[in-house]
């Protein structure tokens, strides 16, 4: 038996909101579908009137909408006119129908040879602002005339920007392994073609009320958008001082930022220059960030290509990577600005918390754990000579550091009132990063004691190990990886013997000291992780993002669904709807005749991201390091004395090449970008 040829038509919801005057015609896209079905998009509509008075030059209007598209559209399928839809195939129009599938100028621009003919439904829809639904009468393809489909009409409403648009959501990017060989059964399946294309589908979906804008200015009559001169012209001057007023405070700064580049290029190979960026190596690369972005926030604020606002996903991706840069430096710079203001006013108390607190740890921690453990720490009997060794070398250490300190100490309301200013300036994640360098700087002396007894402790491990497979008669073969067997001499077991001992007697001792500093290294490395993680987040968190899913969630959209109106058949395949959401009942699928078509009404919805969804991509990246791994080598390294990591190498944004270009360039490029924003406002509201 002959298959029965399907039809998907895409209906925009304005079309059936309201009953049109008299016949329309339609325009849209042909997706490109297996042999036996037939996917049509339409776009939007066009009066007989409008048609007639530009049917001479109505090809050149088709193919320059159609070079508007994204080239992923054109590459699929083509903008076209798809056919007719009529109240009476009797009427007056039907000249006018004829005419036009005769004209080879108009037909040139439907690549497929396909038209098709619809007729208003005498049966209305109530609800949902849909009043009727076109039903198909025929289709002529490739010459032959088809009246037997069946047909799923899908209503959609029409997106838009700022406001909504269809998307089959969120695909994960992570390359998955592969095993060596692939089972048959897996090619095959990879090689059959899909029932239906909706990426294609979706993607004209979102081009068109782009395509509809632009027919509508080539075909209407001029319109000016300007209903009150006076108040356009104050809200033109008002954008251009607005532009001028940032163009030259950001060329300000990009004047002192050239100064300081040049003067720190000069002097980039004295020793000086280098031990100052290896010391104060975060607070270098969170400036770094924050001058690029400073000086590239013009280029990311430029007008994209035009081609890639004609699809509304597109244009909502090319917004929000626009204006993700300007709207993080804000929030970072806000945030900079309370914390830089409350430091500034209480520079003197926040110096007496920090030598309060420094007093503490050094006198109260430090210097009482290293009397304490130079004793008889929670009753266990050290051996006293390394003890007393182990404890004069940590305080003497303590004590010498206390001393420098000292001296220094008196500068330390200068490094606060320079915090405050950094956070004012660069915003709170430089001096968030100046502070993990001066952490790290202030205990030096605690990561040099710790290095020095975690050196003795794991080479003590590494003796006594080595000496007990001595005993055990086992030997590390370097060659195969292994441990072999291995017949070892008297004299050399009497001088294990002799070694073993004292070293496994003196590890109680040194592994109590080795505890006692690893715990406050790690304490260290735990509060400067932390500080880095909020530096990872603020920098990562999708600002604009959040604001607007609060705003207006449907601007995230992640899959879509259909919601089944109303079915005028005796049988629903769920095959024809590309085996997505079906809400129709189990009394609804009986069987079909061969000689009737059922049409299926179905409304095109779309589900939303939660913020999770929006958030979680941008996090990624600063969570990855945080795995099993990180954890199981960091308890690793404690255990065997290894190093112990100071910081979780989190994800921060690139640094971007210096900028050289001449000052005046600089301040045009900045004034363009403020008055595009100006332009794209004006789109997005035509729109």
């Amino acid at each position: 038996m002959r298959m029965r040829r399907k039809c998907r038509l895409w209906w925009p919801t304005h079309l059936s909101s309201t009953y049109p005057a008299s016949s329309i015609f339609l325009f849209g896209w042909f997706v490109s579908s297996p042999s036996a079905s037939l996917d049509i998009v339409v776009a939007f509509a066009c009066d007989e009137a409008s048609l007639s008075s530009i049917q001479s030059r109505v090809e050149g209007i088709i193919r320059e909408t159609s070079g508007s598209m994204p080239v992923s559209v054109q590459d699929k399928c083509m903008f076209s006119l798809l056919g007719h839809c009529a109240v009476d195939l009797s009427c007056n129009g039907q000249s006018l129908t004829v005419g036009v599938e005769e004209n080879s100028q108009i037909n040139s621009t439907n690549e497929k040879n396909i038209w098709i003919q619809l007729v208003y439904d005498s049966h209305g829809y109530i609800g949902r602002k849909i009043k009727w639904i076109p039903k198909l009468h025929h289709i002529h393809w490739n010459g032959q005339r088809v009246s037997h489909f069946d047909v799923h009409v899908i209503v959609y409403e029409t997106p838009m920007f700022g406001s909504h648009h269809f998307s089959l959501g969120f695909w994960s990017s992570e390359q998955v392994k592969n095993p060596l060989k692939k089972p048959k059964w897996f090619e095959e399946l990879h090689q059959k073609q899909p029932l239906l294309d909706l990426d294609t589908v979706v993607l004209a979906i979102n081009c068109a009320n782009a395509a509809k804008l632009f027919f509508e200015r080539h075909v209407g009559p001029e319109r000016s958008t300007v209903r009150f001169p006076i108040v356009y012209m104050c809200v033109n001057l008002t954008w251009q001082l607005l532009a001028m007023s940032i163009a030259s405070l950001s060329t300000l700064f990009y004047i002192i930022f050239q100064f300081l580049h040049v003067l720190l290029s000069s002097k980039s190979q004295s020793w000086m220059y280098l031990t100052l960026e290896k010391v104060f190596s975060k607070t270098w690369k969170n400036i770094q960030i924050r001058c690029s972005q400073i000086l590239y926030w013009p280029i990311f604020l430029k007008d994209d290509c035009l081609r890639s606002h004609s699809c509304v996903e597109y244009a909502e991706k090319a917004t929000f990577h626009k204006h993700s840069m300007w709207s993080s430096v804000a929030i970072d710079v806000l945030l900079g600005y309370f914390l830089g203001i409350a430091l500034f006013f209480h520079a003197e108390s926040a110096c007496l918390w920090v030598s309060n607190f420094a007093d503490d740890i050094t006198n109260y921690l430090l210097r009482t754990g290293c009397v304490w453990l130079m004793g008889v720490p929670a009753g266990f009997k050290l051996n006293t000579e390394l003890a007393r060794v182990l404890g004069m070398i940590s305080l003497n250490a303590i004590q010498i550091w206390s001393t420098l300190w000292f001296f220094v100490g008196s500068l330390f309301i200068h490094f606060v009132e320079v915090l405050a200013i950094s956070a004012v300036v660069f915003g709170l994640t430089t001096p968030a990063a100046l502070i993990i360098d001066m952490i790290l700087l202030a205990t030096l002396h605690v990561s040099t004691l710790h290095w020095l007894i975690s050196h003795l402790y794991s080479h003590q491990i590494q003796a006594i190990t080595a000496l007990w497979r001595l005993f055990r008669g086992r030997k590390w073969n370097p060659l195969r990886q292994r441990y072999d067997s291995y017949d070892y001499t008297v004299e050399q077991h009497i001088v294990g013997s002799l070694l073993f001992t004292p070293l496994l007697l003196l590890l109680p001792t040194t592994s109590v000291f080795y505890i006692f500093f690893t715990i406050m290294k790690t304490t260290i490395s735990f509060i400067c992780i932390a500080v880095e993680f909020i530096i990872s987040v603020i920098h990562a968190t999708p600002y604009i993002k959040i604001f607007l899913w609060f705003v207006r969630p449907r601007r995230f959209p992640s899959g879509i669904w259909f919601e089944i109106i109303s079915c005028q058949s005796n049988a629903v395949d769920p095959m024809d709807i590309g085996c997505l959401h079906d809400t129709s009942t189990p009394s609804e699928r009986t069987l079909q005749r061969p000689d009737q078509s059922s049409v299926l009404v179905s409304y095109l919805h779309s589900n939303f991201s939660n913020i999770g969804q929006v958030v979680w991509p941008h996090y990624r990246h600063v969570f990855s390091v945080v795995s099993r791994s990180f954890v199981a080598s960091s308890a690793y390294g404690v255990l065997t004395g290894n190093r112990i990591p100071s910081t979780l190498g989190t994800g921060l944004p690139s640094t971007m090449p210096w900028m050289l270009i001449p000052y005046k360039e600089y301040w045009l490029t900045c004034r363009d970008a403020v008055l595009a924003c100006k332009a794209d406002h004006h789109r997005d509201s035509f729109q």
